[in-house]
């Protein structure tokens, strides 16, 4: 059997005090753990058209998209989908200091899958088992982004 490619536009929302918003999920198929908010490009969308709606439909924030910070390509299976290749991007996205997200956008499988969100400082992530986050160097990519900013 051919396994699936997925695309998907992974968003790295850092705020002005320099902490990244992650959502925690939880499914069958793994122990809970913490991720960026984002997902899978839907109806021909390219990354950029699929990062700005996932921003919208998941934090419910506009805010200007910015570089690709990493690209990943690896197997995994999410929620109740089967395993696939996944081509992910991930963009930068600058924040304001604590923004009212809202989840009106949210699907009824993330309603099912997101149980929290956090805004973590460097010292926190830094601290953490790295398993707690996927991929597990959402760490080390804060550390650059912060250090590119003089931070």
């Amino acid at each position: 059997m051919e396994i699936q490619i997925r695309k998907s536009s992974r968003l790295f929302i850092v705020d002005e005090k320099g902490r990244l918003l992650l959502f925690r999920y939880h499914d069958e198929h793994q122990e809970p753990f913490w991720a960026t908010v984002g997902g899978e490009l839907i109806n021909n969308e390219d990354y950029i058209d699929a990062a700005r709606r996932e921003l919208k439909e998941e934090t419910g924030l506009n805010l200007e998209i910015g570089e690709v910070l990493r690209e990943r390509d690896e197997i995994y299976a999410v929620a109740r989908s089967a395993p696939a290749r996944w081509l992910e991007r991930y963009y930068l996205i600058n924040s304001p200091n604590d923004p009212d997200l809202s989840k009106n956008g949210w699907s009824e499988e993330e309603k099912s899958t997101i149980r929290n969100s956090k805004w973590w400082n460097i010292g926190e992530l830094l601290t953490e088992n790295t398993t707690t986050f996927k991929p597990n160097w959402i760490p080390e990519l804060l550390t650059t982004v912060l250090s590119r900013r003089g931070e």
